[in-house]
């Protein structure tokens, strides 16, 4: 039965494209047509339970039966799998627009009412099972001049993964329009890429803030390496620990971290960045977003990789701020430029295959190409960009055109 069903389900999704799955009766069918930029795919299912897996949940059980060696590619990859699957339904899919059913309707309720309350002693450990898996399988997958762990900005021209992530850095330090003297506060500073950025093309004083003891070590490390340690500050608490110390900021900056906040505690979020901004501060976020209404974290990324994480809707995230009358003073959407970097950071996993299997195992290298290929088609077919969106307490605080942007960014970056 689950075999008819999946091949019926499969049928139905590929059309452009072609899936050729042997079963483990030996029993083979080819779905959808060859067509020039789509996938040419085959898979190989080890056992009858992997097709009840994939009905039971689609992306938890076709992750955990590639992990498991359960399903196997026999022509193509996995990038090129979900890039199959995905580029057959895609949001820009047109057609007519009906309203949800009331069994979707209800189950996306009960989703949304589920998603978990992320307190500050879930947020460490939440952090710690993505981020604390070592350094250097960051070194090998990163960028290696910035290590930055978030979209990068893929300019004309711009042709390598450390280009366009000082692009992306320049990009942002143009939007918090700094001046010399002023104190800025960087929420998820990752591996202080960032925070050491801004000290070295500004005269400011930056405080880092991480919940991850593996980037903390290695921020600080390389504060120190590139002179910046008078200047630089990077520190293991909770951003809503700072407000309770009475810290004040001119300028603060989140990049690739209101990700893990969770949805509960938006309000809290920007009630606590409202209360550390000074009166005439401004803020910047960065975060991975959804181009449609809220949504609810799959199954495979709870539990494998970002627990307690979830996407925002932009909707719900300036209603969140709204709340502690922050001004949203400048969006930019940002649409394919997350998809070209995790395809960089794909391409140097599949160089670096070797020795990330030898670090971790084979099911690790499984599961974390997958979660790279299930993002990739997520940006590229799906519902998610990237929103930078700029913060302030006060209307007068910035320029009242945008000019200023593109002036900051032109210096910062030079003839390049």
């Amino acid at each position: 039965m689950s075999k008819r069903l999946l091949k019926r389900f499969l049928g139905r999704v590929i059309e452009r494209g072609t899936l050729s799955m042997t079963f483990a009766d030996g029993e083979v069918v080819t779905m959808g047509q060859a067509k020039s930029g789509f996938p040419d795919v085959a898979v190989r299912l080890t056992d009858r339970k992997v097709p009840r897996d994939i009905l039971l949940d689609p992306r938890l059980g076709a992750a955990e039966a590639y992990m498991d060696g359960r399903l196997q590619l026999t022509r193509g990859g996995i990038m090129e799998l979900v890039q199959l699957l995905r580029s057959n339904a895609p949001f820009e899919r047109g057609g007519q627009l009906r309203a949800p059913s009331l069994v979707k309707r209800l189950r996306n309720r009960a989703a949304f009412a589920m998603e978990s309350v992320n307190n500050s002693v879930g947020s460490k450990r939440n952090v710690a099972h993505h981020y604390d898996i070592g350094n250097d399988l960051y070194r090998l997958m990163l960028d290696p001049e910035h290590m930055q762990y978030s979209c990068a900005y893929w300019d004309d021209g711009t042709e390598t993964l450390g280009a366009a992530q000082e692009a992306k850095l320049a990009h942002i330090a143009a939007k918090l329009a700094l001046s010399g003297g002023q104190n800025v506060l960087d929420i998820g500073c990752g591996w202080g890429g960032m925070a050491i950025y801004l000290a070295r093309h500004f005269d400011v004083r930056v405080l880092g803030i991480t919940l991850s003891e593996e980037q903390l070590a290695l921020a600080r490390d390389r504060a120190q390496a590139t002179g910046v340690a008078d200047r630089v500050t990077f520190e293991l608490i909770d951003y809503r620990d700072l407000p309770l110390r009475g810290d004040r900021f001119d300028r603060i900056v989140s990049v690739g971290m209101f990700e893990h906040v969770g949805r509960p505690q938006f309000d809290t979020f920007f009630r606590a960045t409202a209360n550390l901004l000074e009166d005439d501060g401004v803020m910047l976020v960065h975060t991975i977003g959804r181009i449609g209404g809220p949504g609810t974290t799959d199954a495979f990324t709870r539990k494998y990789i970002f627990p307690g994480g979830y996407i925002p809707a932009l909707s719900e995230t300036l209603r969140a701020s709204e709340k502690s009358r922050l001004i949203h003073t400048d969006i930019e959407t940002l649409r394919l430029h997350y998809a070209k970097t995790l395809r960089a950071w794909y391409a140097n996993c599949e160089a670096n295959r070797e020795a990330i299997v030898a670090m971790h195992d084979e099911r690790f290298y499984r599961m974390w190409t997958f979660y790279l290929a299930g993002a990739t088609a997520a940006f590229e077919w799906g519902g998610m960009v990237n929103y930078q969106i700029q913060f302030a307490r006060d209307r007068r605080a910035l320029p009242v055109t945008r000019y200023y942007i593109a002036d900051a960014e032109r210096e910062l970056l030079g003839d390049r």
